[in-house]
């Protein structure tokens, strides 16, 4: 459902360039392990771990993933998304996203996977005029004589459809959301079921050589190069992006690993 391209900070000294790998979410341990130690994390000498960037066929999801997460949170929230887009649920989701709410961590996207029966969206419906029309004509909210209906304000009616129901025009349609409501089922890494807990180091990590030419050419130890731009139709987003590459939002530092709940 989405990437991360996840270095190992403590080498950048030592090579003189970053070091990473991109692991897939969801993901299992051995997966992990292997992306780890490929990188020369073992959880002994190097154990920090930073997200240098986001990936995602999810439109808009990378906007609200940062360089500190916690893995296994990535992991539940990849398999949360998995079941979304198993009923048909992505579009409504990534409508969601640009409405904003419950946005701000991967914990408040988790439980945004489970609350979107609380969320009306009406795909290819752009602007004002087309929402008055869908309101006043299919779904009945008004009454508009048919004298008059050649004359009546599509637009404007629209417009304080959208207003009073605090709604916005996402890439695929239209959405609004119930003002009350919505459950928190997810509090926190103690709730992740047990095989979705996938963080553990490496029993040994791959060797660490200082050459540049080993550090370009073995061992997976090369430049990153930037994550393929993508989206799930192939649109771009009304904003002029598309769902791809997404650099860290908070420059500096180096992130330790958060472990999972004991």
């Amino acid at each position: 459902m989405f990437e991360a391209y996840i270095t190992n900070t403590a080498l950048y000294p030592l090579m003189g360039i970053e070091v990473g790998t991109t692991v897939h979410f969801p993901t299992t341990t051995q997966e992990l392990q292997a992306a780890l130690a490929k990188i020369g994390i073992d959880g002994k000498r190097y154990s920090e771990v930073f997200f240098t960037s986001f990936d995602s066929d999810v439109l808009g999801l990378y906007d609200h993933l940062y360089e500190c997460e916690n893995i296994d949170e990535l992991n539940e929230l990849g398999h949360a998304l998995l079941e979304v887009r198993d009923k048909g649920g992505l579009e409504t989701f990534e409508a969601a996203l640009v409405l904003g709410n419950h946005t701000r961590s991967v914990k408040d996207l988790i439980n945004l996977t489970q609350n979107l029966d609380l969320y009306r969206f009406y795909p290819d419906i752009s602007d004002d005029e087309g929402l008055g029309r869908l309101y006043a004509d299919e779904l009945g909210t008004i009454d508009i004589p048919e004298h008059i209906q050649n004359y009546f304000d599509y637009e404007a009616y629209g417009r304080d459809v959208r207003i009073n129901e605090g709604g916005v025009f996402a890439p695929g349609g239209y959405v609004s959301v119930v003002p009350e409501g919505f459950k928190e089922y997810y509090h926190g890494p103690q709730d992740i079921p047990p095989e979705h807990r996938i963080f553990a180091y490496p029993e040994k990590a791959e060797p660490v050589h200082s050459s540049p030419s080993f550090s370009l050419h073995s061992n997976g130890f090369k430049k990153p190069h930037p994550l393929q731009k993508r989206t799930r139709r192939g649109l771009p987003m009304k904003n002029g992006k598309t769902s791809g590459q997404h650099g860290p939002k908070h420059k500096g530092g180096a992130y330790h690993q958060l472990l999972p709940y004991q």
